[in-house]
């Protein structure tokens, strides 16, 4: 009996020994399918995403999740290789940078990274020229047409309703306004938008190239004249490797993982995986802090509304258990009064504890307002920055009420200027004085803070403020920022900064999220939480509009903030 128990052991050891033919597996796949929208937050907890679940759509995911399991996927024995399909990616131009950089730390650990095309577009071949071998499919109708922005001007829509727009602002390239004041941009509107996306495309052509063997001005050449027409093209200048349909794209991969069936392949989504990395020691924590949206006085979360925002900040600074900062800040600015309130946070957590910033696609104006005295600044090279200005926007719309809807308005006041906010009519002569006396002000402030926390004098930031946008690029180069890097370049170099090793510390993610229920959403009932440090797990404003515009305006019509008023007049945006 002993013996015939020996006989089946050594014949199971023998049968899990040796390989069976057509299942011998080198490893798992790290199948990147870009279908998820790439976000710096989530707007709330993993467990309920409203929009996904009623439009049928997949779930956003986060920039960090991203970088993060693919630099763990780098060490992991088990992943043999990348498999990443770019064609509709979602994200932003600094976000692809980031996620690029990842993929190009993934390379140096010497696996493979193969990229799958059907169509390409600038920000997908952007993505898939860092990969070692690029398929396109062979009845590909790709473009790659370069860098482009419109602008709009509303000027003579505006006179033809008879709606009087007043702009006041300290700051010739600062443009935000021009769009309802001017039929045209300004040349130092002009100037700056040119020169900002050709910046971004400098920056983009000179990493494809480097990638692809070519230079970049044969690049942008072959763009220029519209040379990139077919899959051959793009596979006769060696834009791409391969020409091929996607049943020769799956026996390839077959052949690199050793087994017969595209189903016998052992891919793990990125999503999945990010899931299960692993966070580090709960003895050492870096909070990483999401500015993320329009900087408000009171809004949505999908804005940084400065109170919550401050009392976030605080929460950090007292909690012992976190001993560093990342701030991340990815906002093209708004309220100054705001903006202000979060610096002042910023300064006060900065005495106990370092705080370190990173840049995503924008940190320009209120953006950098908030970030000028930190530590130290990492930046995007695709990132929009500076905009140090100011300006105030005053409609009227008295005459286009009477004009157009023949209704009379009758104004009764304490004092000659009790209406100069209320719409129905334009400022006079010393109240436009009076709010440029307020720019002013605000200004001088910007302009010191950024002195003080940048050490360059006042007159050196006036000469590259004035409102003037730059990208990551040009911002280091004129000392606005301190290092090219992305979040986990700042995590990285903050856990230096305290000593750590990798996997001596966990991150933490702020403002926290809660989840809520469908009923809380419609009823309006836990969304506006007196724990100023959560965000919800459903944007409500998004959400409601999108699904039940009816109840929507039904609730907003309860509050008092309905009614017609001039809030937040002046803007650092």
């Amino acid at each position: 009996m002993k013996k015939k128990n020996y006989l089946c052991v050594a014949f199971m050891v023998a049968m899990l020994m040796v390989p069976v033919c057509g299942f011998a597996r080198k490893g798992k796949v790290l199948k990147i399918d870009f279908k998820n929208p790439i976000v710096e937050r989530m707007a709330g907890g993993s467990t309920f995403d409203l929009m996904s679940l009623v439009q049928g759509t997949p779930g956003s995911v986060t920039l960090l999740s991203y970088v993060k399991a693919i630099d763990a996927a780098a060490e992991d024995k088990n992943i043999s290789m990348i498999y990443m399909t770019p064609d509709n990616i979602s994200a932003g131009i600094a976000q692809l940078e980031e996620i690029r950089t990842a993929l190009e730390r993934f390379k140096k650990s010497g696996k493979q990274i193969v990229a799958y095309c059907e169509n390409l577009n600038n920000g997908s071949y952007y993505m898939a020229s860092v990969a070692d071998k690029i398929i396109l499919d062979p009845a590909s109708e790709s473009m790659l047409t370069g860098v482009g922005s419109q602008m709009i001007f509303l000027k003579d829509l505006f006179d033809a309703l008879g709606v009087d727009v007043q702009l006041i602002r300290h700051g010739k390239y600062k443009s935000a306004g021009e769009m309802y004041t001017r039929s045209s941009s300004s040349p130092e509107n002009r100037l700056q938008n040119e020169e900002l996306i050709n910046s971004v495309w400098n920056t983009m052509s000179s990493q494809i190239a480097q990638s692809r063997g070519f230079t970049r001005e044969q690049f942008k050449n072959w763009v220029e004249n519209l040379d990139l027409c077919t899959a051959d093209d793009f596979k006769d200048r060696g834009l791409i490797d391969e020409t091929w349909y996607k049943d020769e794209v799956d026996n390839y991969l077959c052949e690199q993982n050793g087994v017969k069936k595209i189903s016998d392949v052992n891919f793990v989504k990125i999503n999945k995986y990010a899931s299960k990395v692993k966070k580090g020691s709960r003895k050492n924590r870096i909070a990483v802090v999401f500015a993320d949206g329009e900087i408000v006085n009171s809004g949505s979360n999908s804005d940084i509304v400065g109170s919550k925002m401050a009392a976030t900040l605080k929460k950090v600074r007292e909690d012992k258990k976190i001993k560093a900062v990342v701030f991340r800040v990815n906002s093209p600015g708004g309220s100054a009064q705001a903006a202000e309130a979060i610096r002042h946070e910023i300064q006060l957590l900065r005495a106990e504890k370092p705080v370190i910033v990173s840049f995503g696609d924008y940190a320009a104006s209120g953006g950098y307002w908030i970030s000028a005295e930190s530590d130290y600044i990492f930046s995007d090279n695709n990132t929009i920055t500076g905009s140090i200005g100011v300006f105030g926007l005053v409609p009227s719309v008295g005459d286009a009420i009477r004009k157009n809807l023949k209704v009379n308005i009758e104004t009764l006041g304490t004092s000659s200027h009790s209406d100069m906010m209320s719409g129905m009519r334009m400022l006079n002569e010393s109240e436009m004085e009076y709010m440029q006396k307020q720019i002013e002000k605000i200004y001088d402030d910007f302009t010191g803070l950024v002195s003080n926390g940048r050490g360059i004098s006042k007159d050196s930031v006036d000469a590259i403020g004035q409102g003037r946008v730059w990208s990551g690029t040009d911002a280091l180069r004129i000392g606005l920022v301190d290092c090219e890097g992305g979040l986990q370049d700042a995590i990285d170099y903050t856990a230096a900064k305290m000593g750590w090793e990798k996997g001596e510390f966990r991150i933490s993610e702020y403002p926290m999220a809660k989840d809520v229920t469908l009923l809380q959403i419609l009823s309006g009932n836990g969304l506006d939480d007196p724990d100023e440090n959560l965000t919800t797990s459903a944007e409500s404003p998004a959400s409601l509009i999108k699904m039940f515009p009816a109840l929507y305006r039904m609730r907003e019509l309860r509050k008092a903030s309905f009614m017609l008023r001039m809030e937040d007049l002046i803007e650092i945006k």
